[in-house]
């Protein structure tokens, strides 16, 4: 849903207003394993994002870094949910404020574990730290490239991640992973409300 094929060859992004088409995005895949219907999505203009989302999602950084410095602290990691298959991993994860406990962040990857060097996947596998911080401490050459942007309609489910009492929108963005030039992976991010 979230992504056209040419989205997803990173070629083009989805016209603003538009519910995208396509269900194949990291978070349609976990919550389809899940049985849980996902949130409801629809791809607006980096411009239309206001802050202070705007200022944690219209970056080319990786998340966990941005994360860290709007809460001055490190983040941890709750895994949701698990899919791996052949050579393709996809989680879908919550990120939370060390300190607090306070989530901020849900976010789902599909991601080519093989291109990984084996002590970084086996990190990932385990589910323990953040993707964005696994891969800088392993001083692997990455890059996080947002291909879109995203209003939000949260899910019961997101509401109860989020401590959220109603649905409000909340923002996004779905980002190429590439490992030097090679993609390795699709996120998508949602921020709980800020």
């Amino acid at each position: 849903m979230l992504q056209t094929a040419r989205l997803r060859r990173g070629v083009d992004r989805p016209r603003a207003g538009r519910t995208p088409r396509r269900q194949n995005s990291p978070l349609h895949i976990a919550y389809e394993q899940a049985g849980i219907a996902p949130p409801a999505l629809v791809a607006v203009a980096a411009a239309d994002i206001p802050p202070p989302y705007h200022a944690l999602l219209v970056h080319e950084g990786e998340m966990t870094r941005t994360l860290e410095e709007h809460v001055g602290g490190r983040v941890g990691i709750r895994v949701l949910s698990t899919r791996a298959r052949a050579r393709l991993y996809v989680r879908r994860v919550l990120l939370v404020d060390e300190a607090s406990g306070r989530p901020v962040a849900m976010g789902a990857v599909r991601l080519a574990i093989a291109a990984l060097p084996r002590p970084v996947r086996a990190e990932v596998l385990g589910g323990r730290v953040p993707l964005g911080r696994l891969l800088r401490a392993a001083g692997l050459d990455f890059l996080s490239r947002p291909t879109g942007y995203l209003a939000v309609t949260p899910n019961p489910e997101l509401m109860g991640l989020f401590w959220m009492t109603s649905p409000e929108t909340l923002f996004g963005r779905t980002t190429t992973v590439l490992l030097g030039a090679r993609k390795i992976g699709e996120i998508v991010e949602i921020l709980p409300r800020v």
